[in-house]
């Protein structure tokens, strides 16, 4: 009985004791989140690690060379381009290339398969001597051909073989529907006699043209037989060449006096004057010196008969 009854008491103070001690530990946590300084109490040893959460890797610095934008740094990982970076521009690329293939065709189709650009007149411009139905014809554009076809220098070509007065012809497209033909004509310098017609000689030497009269104010170019050596040395184009760019270089009065330009060597050129006057020029070089020398001995010797300007720093004239 006495064993019992203490068996019982003593379980009544276990239940006891336990209940208290759980009041007082609750006590001791409201009091720890109301004051909100207290921290739970993390258990250390193997159980604590084990309860710890694993810490998140940093972010790459943007300034770091391994983390640096294209992969430019130091060739790691981290830098390479992802290839879903580029669909975009590849989309675009696409996207251009679509309007641009239709665009071209249309374009073509408008240049040489439309009648919306194609040849159907012909315009001349600068002609003195000749028509313009002259250059037109021997120009002979094929009209009704696409405007981007016509070959620009074989029409050039054509008109410059044909009209042998015709120095240089520039040729334009003019869009949507014109050829625009610009003549440069020779002009006649001298004319050479050649059974009773005239042959025109342009500053080159070129023989051009002939005609039944000359040109008002045109001199006639005489070639003399000059020494053999002479004549082996200079051809007779050389020899038109070089009284051509003398006649050229004649100032405007001595010009329209002149009726004769007579050539006996290359450096042996006369002019001879209204008034049987005549002028020793010599050879073509100084033209300049020599035109600003004659000019001056004409005024300063009104009645003489005969110039020379062979040597234009000493000019000389005389009465006979």
């Amino acid at each position: 009985m006495v064993r019992a009854a203490r068996t019982a008491k003593s379980d009544k103070g276990e239940r006891t004791g336990g209940t208290g001690k759980g009041a007082a530990a609750g006590k001791v946590a409201a009091a720890g989140r109301g004051a909100g300084t207290a921290r739970p109490v993390r258990p250390r040893g193997a159980a604590g690690t084990a309860g710890r959460a694993t810490p998140r890797p940093a972010a790459p610095s943007r300034g770091s060379g391994s983390g640096s934008r294209g992969g430019r740094g130091n060739g790691s990982g981290d830098g390479e381009t992802r290839p879903g970076r580029w669909l975009p521009k590849r989309r675009t690329l696409l996207l251009v290339l679509a309007l641009l293939v239709p665009l071209c065709g249309f374009g073509l189709w408008a240049l040489y398969g439309s009648s919306w650009l194609r040849a159907e007149n012909v315009s001349v411009g600068g002609t003195r001597v000749l028509s313009q139905n002259d250059v037109t014809r021997a120009a002979a554009v094929p009209l009704g051909d696409p405007l981007i076809s016509i070959d620009k220098g074989a029409v050039r070509e054509r008109v410059r073989r044909a009209l042998p007065r015709v120095r240089d012809v520039t040729v334009e497209r003019s869009w949507p529907h014109d050829i625009t033909l610009t003549v440069t004509e020779r002009r006649p310098e001298l004319v050479m006699e050649s059974a009773g017609k005239y042959v025109e000689v342009d500053v080159d030497g070129v023989r051009f043209a002939t005609v039944g009269k000359p040109p008002k104010g045109v001199p006639v170019l005489v070639l003399q037989g000059g020494s053999r050596p002479a004549r082996e040395h200079f051809s007779d184009t050389r020899l038109r060449r070089e009284a051509a760019r003398v006649a050229a270089a004649l100032p405007e009065p001595v010009r329209r006096a002149t009726r004769v330009v007579r050539v006996r060597s290359y450096d042996d050129i006369t002019l001879e004057l209204t008034g049987k006057r005549t002028v020793g020029w010599g050879s073509s070089e100084r033209a300049e010196a020599k035109a600003t020398a004659l000019t001056a001995l004409m005024k300063a010797a009104e009645d003489a008969t005969h110039f020379d300007v062979s040597a234009p720093s000493a000019p000389a004239a005389s009465d006979s």
